[in-house]
Parts: C-alpha cells; sequence; structure tokens
C-alpha cells in the first residue's frame, strides 16, 4: 500500500487585528474574573466582620441582661420584706417577679441569637457549628482609629465589582471590533510537509519528500447573514457591558456615600447615648437616695 507521514500547518495574516483584539478581549475577561474573584471575597470578609461584631453586640446584651436579673432579683428581696412589713400588697410582689421573669425570657432570646450568628460565621468559613472564640474584654478596651476616607470618589477605584465591570466593557469593545473585522477579507498561509512511499524502506529518501506552500485569500461572501447577527449579537452585548458598567459606578458611589453618612450619624448617636447613660446613671443614684431617706417608694 502507499504510506503517508506528514503535517499541515496554517498562518492567518493579523491584516485587521482580529486575532490581536480577540487576545485582548480574552485577557481582559481573564483580569475581570480575578477582580470579581476579589469581590466575592471582600464581601464575604465583610459579611464574617459584620457578623463578628454583631456577636460581640449580643455578648454585651446578654451582660446587660444577667446585670439587670441580679438587680430584680435583689429587688424582689426588698418588696418581700416590705410586704412581711406590711407596707405592700401581693399584688406588689407578683408584678416584680413578671418583670423578673420576662428579663430571664430575654436571656434566652438573646441566646438564640447568639448561637444562630455563631452558625452563619461557621458557615461562612466553611466547618460545622461550633464556639466561636471571643474575649469581650479586650475588645471593649480596644482604640479604632479614625477613618480616613479622603476623596469620596476615589474609594470607587478600590471596587472590585466596578474594576470588574470596567474589564468586561473592554472585552466587549474588542469583540465588537472583531465582528467587524469578520466582514473584511482574510490573509492565510498553509503548508504541508510529509513523506510519500510505497516502501518504508525509502520513506525518507529525498525522492519521498512532499511539500508544499500556499497563500489563500478569502472573502466572507457567503456567510454574511451570519457575520452580520454576530456583529449585532456583539454591538448588543457592547451595550449591555456599558449599562452594567453604568450600573456599578451608581450602586458603588451609592453605597459608598451611604457608609460614609452612616459613620458620621453613628458616631454624633454614640456621643447622644453616652450622656443620655451619663444621666440615666445619675438618676438611679439619686432614686437610690431618695428611698434610702424614706422619700421614695421601691
Amino acid at each position: 500500500g502507499d504510506f503517508l507521514v506528514g503535517g499541515y500547518f496554517s498562518w492567518e495574516i493579523d491584516v485587521w487585528k482580529k486575532l490581536r483584539n480577540s487576545k485582548n478581549a480574552a485577557v481582559s475577561r481573564f483580569l475581570g474574573s480575578i477582580e470579581g474573584k476579589n469581590f466575592l471575597t471582600s464581601q464575604l470578609v465583610s459579611e464574617i466582620a459584620e457578623t463578628y461584631f454583631e456577636l460581640i453586640a449580643l455578648d454585651q446584651k446578654r451582660e446587660i441582661i444577667n446585670r439587670n436579673i441580679s438587680i430584680q432579683e435583689k429587688a424582689l428581696e426588698v418588696v418581700k420584706q416590705q410586704k412581711e412589713a406590711a407596707r405592700v400588697s401581693q399584688l406588689a410582689i407578683n408584678r416584680f417577679e413578671a418583670q423578673l421573669l420576662n428579663t430571664k425570657n430575654l436571656k434566652f432570646e438573646v441566646q438564640q441569637e447568639i448561637v444562630l450568628c455563631e452558625s452563619k460565621i461557621n458557615y461562612l468559613v466553611g466547618r460545622f457549628p461550633q464556639k466561636i472564640t471571643r474575649d469581650l474584654q479586650s475588645f471593649n478596651e480596644t482604640a479604632f482609629p479614625e477613618l480616613s476616607t479622603g476623596v469620596p470618589s476615589q474609594l470607587l477605584l478600590n471596587r472590585p465589582d466596578i474594576r470588574q465591570a470596567e474589564q468586561e466593557l473592554s472585552a466587549a469593545r474588542l469583540d465588537v471590533k472583531v465582528a467587524k473585522a469578520n466582514f473584511l477579507p482574510q490573509f492565510s498561509i498553509s503548508a504541508n510537509l510529509g513523506f510519500n512511499a510505497f516502501r518504508p524502506q525509502v520513506w525518507f529518501n529525498p525522492q519521498s519528500l512532499l511539500y508544499n506552500l500556499v497563500g489563500d485569500l478569502m472573502m466572507p461572501l457567503l456567510n454574511r447573514n451570519g457575520l452580520k447577527a454576530q456583529y449585532i449579537q456583539a454591538n448588543a452585548q457592547q451595550n449591555k457591558a456599558v449599562y452594567k458598567y453604568e450600573q456599578s459606578i451608581l450602586n458603588g458611589f451609592t453605597e459608598v456615600y451611604n457608609q460614609l453618612a452612616g459613620m458620621d450619624n453613628f458616631s454624633k448617636s454614640y456621643q447622644m447615648k453616652r450622656q443620655e447613660v451619663d444621666i440615666l446613671n445619675q438618676s438611679v443614684d439619686i432614686s437610690n437616695q431618695l428611698f434610702s431617706s424614706a422619700r421614695a417608694d421601691y
């Protein structure tokens, strides 16, 4: 039989930068996927941190409830002594006891919220439910430095979702150029090299060597409707990428604006609450003094 061993090669001359634009579009999509991964990582870290601070707040709430339970238990004992002295009736005891039971019930509700927060953190880090180690005392003593925001618009440059949308928009723009270049003539060079012989003993003789080099010019005439559809689709994808990019910028700007406003308002609210707590603590001291001098009831 006749034996043929060879290889076939083909090169396209990138006259209209179609291949380069396709490569750059692929690179932009790859970079966009990296930014998407960074965005998901940022969201994950942010959600874990937010849940952890919520867990710390619930610990503080539980501590306050425990202190209130201790105070109300002492108050109940005082009211029972007052009843023995015929200064109050059983109604007062029932009221204090009902309030004590209500406060104890709040402790179980907070405890359940703590369990849910711990389970959420364990889920986010990819492990089964377990105890979350935390030090409430050291957290209360932590000094948080004041954040320097700079120019709010510059914060948008640090958002991976906006950078991802920008890379996707760049890739879509290059896809339009590639689709437009498909309408133009394509220049290609093909070559083949091999050995052909009836007998294996003479495969590698010069007489059995086959080679060919051909230039080709192909005009996209037969598939013009298909190329037109691809071009329309590429334009539609580019418009979609533009809208997504605008949406990412608007969403990012809104989130940054809300966070900056929240930092300012929460800081002012915290100062007001500190003043409120100071005044209420003074009221407690005054009430104890009035009660000790028999000028106010318990």
